[in-house]
């Protein structure tokens, strides 16, 4: 149960309203993430164009990757909302169920690439232990692999908005949705 208030579909007007029809018209639903900003309605259009300039601009990594790296930050911070939100975004792409519940116990026991791989030990990294980054440089393994700056930036990106999102799902107690987020368009 949510810890603060907030206005459900159907009390909404005027801004809020509006852009709950937009979400549900773009998205097929409004996710409980969403609505629990529903008392600050502009930013939740700023969440989605954060979110959509991450997860689905031009980018060296593949919407897999992104979803993957989304995933593995989400499971750190034992935010079972955005794990099981993301894991069936990613399962839209592994097409495989025991893969994608081995990635949420250990990345580290499933066939993934050496590149998918780096990126899941970077987010966990950077998700667990952001003291340790002045004194060990986490983005050396991904150079060595061959990701590009501009990828390492993407990498970065997805950590830091996952850690940002579980954060706020987790502190106002946003619970999952009764279809998991199945029906949601990603």
């Amino acid at each position: 149960m949510s810890r603060i208030n907030i206005i459900q579909p159907g009390g909404a007007n005027g801004r809020l309203k509006e852009i709950y029809y937009q979400l549900e018209t773009q998205r097929g639903q409004i996710a409980e993430v969403h609505k629990i900003q529903s008392l600050r309605p502009e930013s939740i259009i700023k969440h989605m164009e954060l979110y959509m300039e991450i997860m689905f601009s031009k980018s060296e990594l593949t919407r897999a990757q992104r979803e993957m790296i989304a995933v593995v930050v989400s499971v750190n911070n034992n935010c079972s909302y955005c794990a099981t939100h993301h894991g069936s975004a990613l399962q839209h792409y592994w097409k495989d169920e025991e893969k994608l519940k081995k990635l949420k116990t250990d990345y580290r026991e499933i066939e993934i690439s050496n590149n998918e791989r780096a990126l899941c030990k970077y987010a966990e990294e950077v998700t667990l232990r952001p003291q340790n980054l002045e004194e060990v440089d986490p983005t050396i393994p991904l150079k060595e692999i061959g990701f590009s700056d501009g990828a390492i930036l993407d990498a970065t990106l997805v950590v830091a908005y996952f850690n940002f999102v579980n954060r706020m799902v987790l502190s106002l107690g946003v619970e999952i949705e009764q279809d998991e987020g199945k029906n949601y368009k990603y």
